[in-house]
């Protein structure tokens, strides 16, 4: 076997040969003159073999992987073809995207690195700089993504993430059969989302979503209930029982307020216990937060009608579920606690799409989870300048497409 032929087996070049090679700048790079092998003289829109016209003096460069500390370099020549169909045309280059200047392995690396660590290290281990390996990285996942459309959403989530200070939001659209993400943009609200289904989904995607998941936003709730004929819109149950965990903790700071030194003792440390689910309280601190019936009676009365509440999802009758709310809404605003009654009027603001639980227990818990990893994603980067780039590391780690996976598969160096 010669020199050649090993770096072919060595470096795993399939369908290239290797014709020669030579190291440079101190032996950090291997530039390898390579050919297509069996599959060259091919015209780059209709993948016809054809005549070659010429072939280009100078070579052309493309950068590929790091072994050993060593750069390596392909280098070849391409050949103008004469196309019967499309005239003078540049063949195929089989190991890069057009126009490229490094091949599919490095951009098969780049992403996969990218995925599970930050960009410094990732740049590091591929001997570039920052700058660069972040341009080359945002630029991989756009021409990717470039002709991506979204398919087969029968059921929808939608929420918003803050990305910056100074209050700026993003809207996320989830898929939540799949827990993925399917769309994101700058901004919040019914004009936002309203742009997703108006530019992103066909009438035919629109009316085959049979349910959705938001929160209280009423422009996010108008929008769905506007463009999705058929869907049945569930309030996320996270935010319910957010809502209601405010309520409660309003009235906790309230007392706070107006209680002396001495009587501030019984409610120290009692913050995280009104919050806890029942099943996750013990005896003890069950008890504990019972005492709160002499102490303070507004505290314990805005406490019971917390844990009442509870019982509302455990129902498999929307009939049933409705008796059971009405029930509790005329008990909250016979407590005289201004926070519950505010959160009763929300409740009934939106009765039918919570009762839609019952029956389609749906939520954005699956959103919730991946709006963590989403949030590992900005941390690990320490913050993103542009949205752009930010919703790319999104679509890269979360979201409907692989994107690693697009990538020829005999360019996956790792696999």
């Amino acid at each position: 076997m010669n020199c050649n032929k090993f770096i072919t087996k060595l470096l795993k070049l399939k369908g290239l040969k290797v014709k020669s090679f030579y190291f440079s700048n101190y032996n950090k790079e291997l530039y390898l003159e390579i050919a297509p092998y069996k599959n060259g003289c091919l015209c780059p829109k209709c993948l016809r073999r054809c005549k070659i016209h010429q072939i280009l003096k100078e070579p052309r460069y493309w950068e590929d992987i790091v072994i050993c500390k060593t750069k390596i370099y392909f280098q070849y020549r391409p050949k103008e073809l004469d196309c019967p169909t499309h005239g003078r045309q540049q063949e195929v280059i089989p190991w890069a995207a057009d126009h490229s200047r490094i091949t599919y392995r490095l951009e098969f690396l780049i992403l996969k690195y990218a995925q599970s660590m930050t960009q410094a290290k990732a740049a590091e281990f591929l001997m570039l700089s920052k700058s660069t390996f972040s341009d080359l990285l945002h630029r991989i996942i756009s021409r990717v993504r470039a002709d991506h459309k979204i398919r087969g959403v029968k059921s929808l989530g939608v929420d918003e993430i803050s990305y910056a200070r100074n209050k700026k939001y993003a809207t996320i659209v989830y898929d939540l059969e799949k827990s993925c993400v399917i769309w994101a943009a700058k901004g919040k609200g019914k004009a936002t989302i309203d742009d997703f289904f108006n530019n992103h989904l066909s009438q035919y995607q629109k009316e085959h979503i049979t349910t959705a998941s938001c929160d209280m936003s009423e422009g996010y709730i108008n929008a769905i209930n506007e463009h999705c004929s058929n869907v049945t819109l569930v309030l996320d149950k996270f935010h319910i029982v957010k809502a209601l965990n405010d309520a409660l903790d309003c009235v906790r700071k309230e007392e706070w307020q107006v209680l002396s030194k001495d009587e501030r003792k019984a409610l120290k440390g009692m913050r995280w216990l009104l919050y806890k689910h029942s099943s996750n309280r013990t005896k003890k601190e069950t008890r504990l937060i019972n005492q709160l019936k002499k102490s303070n009676r507004r505290i314990h009365r805005a406490w019971v009608l917390k844990d009442e509440f509870e019982l509302f999802w455990q129902y498999n009758s929307p009939a049933s579920a409705r008796k059971f709310l009405k029930r509790w809404m005329t008990t909250a605003l016979k407590s005289r606690i201004q926070s519950m009654k505010k959160f009763v009027n929300t409740i009934r603001k939106h009765i039918e799409n919570i009762i839609a639980y019952i029956g389609n227990a749906i939520t954005n818990a699956k959103a919730e989870g991946i709006n963590r990893i989403i949030k590992q994603v900005k941390d690990r980067s320490s913050g993103f300048k542009v949205l752009d780039n930010f919703i790319n590391m999104i679509y890269l780690t979360v979201g409907d497409m692989d994107i690693p996976a697009q990538i020829p598969a005999k360019f996956r160096t790792c696999e």
